[in-house]
């Protein structure tokens, strides 16, 4: 057989090509990306699935594509993590539907052989099943007779139908057992008092107690918690490695999960898991911290912060006295950090405490799904906690390990994404600076050495620095607490001023501690290219406080007195007296601290008879204060400086709270209307002296 060299059927390579051209005549041209402009890409998608136009124009500049390419691959893509997406659940529901069937199949197999658990034999016919059924129809007749007696009865001597007293019919208070005022926990039993966050009819189902079976699981679930954390606590590498972004230690993932293999809370694409450790000194004894650590109140004290809301609604165990070594509770906690623009977070969790060996112990933390219902929060807590060692001179050691899942990256706000999403938020080195920060404040206060830390000599008896200062800790634990404006009535339709626009939201008042009626909340939180650190500065320097405090009107202020809390001379709590010719009955109370997480400054206005009675060492807590304030914080963007001296900005956020009406004013839409835009005109117009204060008002 001959085979011909460079020829197919007779046809020269002349014509094979010019027939090779004539099919492919009419067709566009494949054009394949190149493996580093896919990886740009991909990259970028992971960032942002849905690029704006000039995101796409950037990005055409950068890869060397056409921006109408970059349009189309995105679309592309996100098409295919679609469909994937859908693959994978399709795939997960079919094993479901398959399992249920297997189960179905044989709960119809076991039926068919049912035996009576009591004797053993066959199950009685359908003539002993009718007399059992008239049996229970006379003892439900009987029941309901006597239930409308005892309705009756109470009808008549309560003033009211007794349907509006049952559960079903209004709120749990009044017929079921509720904790004590000040401890927020029932003695073995469940706290039925409100729990922000969650519904009160799912927690009165449960109000039966939990069952012994249960008790047992959560037991257990808080034992492997605790063991779990206790390997992390001591472990190092390379269990823990050095992020590449900012050099903080975090969990090798792969190696975590060789030890402990566990499945995601989070099937969303945005789900994260945030791991971080950080250890610290503190000034105050170890038993001291652990009960401060299981007391919900003291929790939030020593957090106020970040903490805004905690209650124990379980007491499982309480613990070996003395040490509290097997203390089990189920908790409610709500944090909330830096501005309205950044989620809360939620967690139903069991705590528990075991002493590892004199002058050692354990905190350990575990999410539990205690309403049964999926709780909808968008965090999960993994077996986090801490570590306290007792050291000389009254010190401890706090080691702190954070460890959670969370989806809330399409909830954050922009300006706040890279710092959240950055795992640093909501850290081990958040805890350990605010928790270093308390305790060294609670130790300034010592009454033989405060008096020395006290300057203008208005404060001069220790009982009155107790005052001034538990005044001002309530004030900084009211004003983070306002910074969560969810849930309140909102204004978007004002929120197009400055980076993050104003959010504005009205509450009517009622707690003590705080003016009574209704008050306007409006915060907003821009970017500005200084350090934090300049930025409180320039906050806490009163030479250029009338450069924006309206409360001054534009007057210089005097500090009257100041009683630092720390060691950074910016840790302290001043009493300012403002200039203002209509106004010479009011003075300021402000606190301001900061530390390696952030700096706030919060200020209220107190009128001088009230301010004498708080100097004077009285009670406090019946003063009403509605604070202002700023909080300040890094940007969360990695450097870009080649020197490694760091280039990053500085968050901002502005909140202001005005009383506009008092106990008894009736809510009116014009009203409410008219002190928005009073609130929100007052506050862009004090961000925007803040911009040319610091020369920044060139910013969008």
């Amino acid at each position: 057989m001959e085979l011909s060299m460079g020829n197919n059927g007779g046809a020269s390579g002349d014509e094979h090509e010019a027939a090779s051209n004539s099919r492919n005549k009419g067709k566009k041209a494949y054009h394949r990306h190149s493996y580093q402009q896919i990886q740009q890409l991909e990259k970028f998608f992971k960032e942002c699935p849905h690029p704006h136009e000039n995101q796409r124009r950037q990005l055409s500049r950068e890869v060397g594509l056409a921006a109408k390419q970059i349009k189309f691959w995105f679309q592309n893509k996100r098409t295919q993590t679609k469909t994937q997406s859908e693959r994978a659940d399709n795939s997960v529901l079919r094993s479901e539907n398959e399992r249920i069937q297997c189960e179905n199949l044989a709960f119809r197999e076991a039926l068919k052989n049912v035996i009576c658990p009591a004797c053993g034999g066959p199950p009685f016919g359908e003539e002993e099943r009718q007399r059992s059924l008239l049996k229970l129809k006379m003892e439900n007749s009987r029941l309901k007779e006597e239930h409308e007696k005892v309705s009756a009865l109470l009808t008549k001597y309560i003033g009211k139908p007794f349907d509006s007293l049952t559960p079903g019919a209004g709120s749990s208070q009044g017929v079921l057992p509720t904790g004590a005022p000040n401890q927020g926990t029932t003695s073995h039993g469940i706290d039925l008092e409100r729990n922000p966050g969650s519904d009160n009819r799912k927690l009165a189902c449960r109000r039966g107690g939990i069952p012994d079976m249960e008790k047992a699981l959560m037991a257990e679930t808080a034992a492997s918690a605790a063991d779990e954390l206790v390997r992390l606590l001591r472990a190092n590498e390379p269990l823990w490695i050095k992020s590449p972004s900012d050099g903080r230690y975090i969990i090798d993932r792969v190696g975590y999960e060789k030890l402990y293999a566990r499945s995601g809370r989070f099937k969303s694409s945005n789900a994260r898991v945030e791991s971080s450790k950080d250890s610290a000194m503190v000034t105050l004894p170890g038993m001291d911290l652990v009960d401060m650590f299981l007391d919900p109140n003291k929790w939030i004290d020593l957090f106020p912060t970040i903490v805004t809301k905690a209650r124990t609604i379980l007491v499982l165990e309480a613990g070996t006295v003395g040490n509290r070594n097997g203390s089990l509770q189920m908790m409610y906690e709500q944090m909330h950090i830096l501005s309205p623009l950044v989620p809360r977070r939620e967690f139903y969790f069991l705590r528990l405490c075991q002493q590892l060996e004199p002058g050692q112990w354990v905190i350990a933390d575990i999410s539990y799904d205690f309403l049964k219902d999926g709780s909808p929060s968008r965090a999960w807590r993994l077996p986090s906690g801490c570590m306290i060692e007792d050291k000389p001179d009254g010190c401890s050691k706090v080691t702190w390990v954070e460890h959670v899942e969370v989806d809330d990256r399409t909830q954050t706000h922009r300006l706040y994404r890279d710092l959240i999403c950055g795992r640093s938020a909501y850290g081990a080195e958040r805890w350990i600076a605010s928790l270093r920060r308390i305790c060294e404040r609670l130790t300034f206060y010592k009454e033989e050495t405060a008096a020395a830390r006290e300057f203008g000599g208005v404060v001069t008896s220790p009982e009155g620095r107790r005052s001034v200062v538990n005044l001002s800790h309530r004030m900084v634990k009211i004003f983070f607490a306002s910074l969560e404006m969810s849930g309140k009535l909102d204004f978007p339709q004002l929120s197009e001023v400055n980076n993050s626009g104003v959010r504005v939201a009205i509450r009517k008042n009622t707690e003590q501690g705080q003016p009574i009626g209704m008050v306007v909340s409006a915060a907003t939180s821009l970017w500005l290219p200084l350090s934090p650190q300049n930025v409180f500065s320039f906050f806490k320097d009163e030479k250029s406080r009338n450069q924006w405090d309206i409360l001054s009107n534009g007057n210089p202020v005097r500090e009257i007195s100041h009683i630092s809390n720390g060691t950074d001379p910016g840790n302290c709590i001043s009493i300012i007296r403002p200039f203002i010719p209509t106004e010479n009955n009011m003075l300021v109370l402000q606190e301001s601290c900061t530390d390696s997480s952030g700096s706030m400054v919060v200020y209220a206005p107190v009128d001088i008879p009230a301010m004498n009675m708080v100097i004077g060492g009285e009670d406090s807590s019946i003063i009403p204060i509605l604070p202002s304030g700023f909080v300040i914080s890094g940007d969360g963007r990695p450097d870009t400086d080649s020197t490694g001296a760091g280039s990053g900005g500085s968050l901002l956020t502005v909140a202001f709270q005005i009383l506009i009406a008092g106990p008894n004013a009736t809510s009116s839409t014009e009203l409410n209307m008219e002190s928005v835009a009073t609130v929100n005109t007052l506050i862009s117009t004090t961000v925007l002296k803040i911009k040319a204060a610091l020369n920044c008002s060139n910013l969008d």
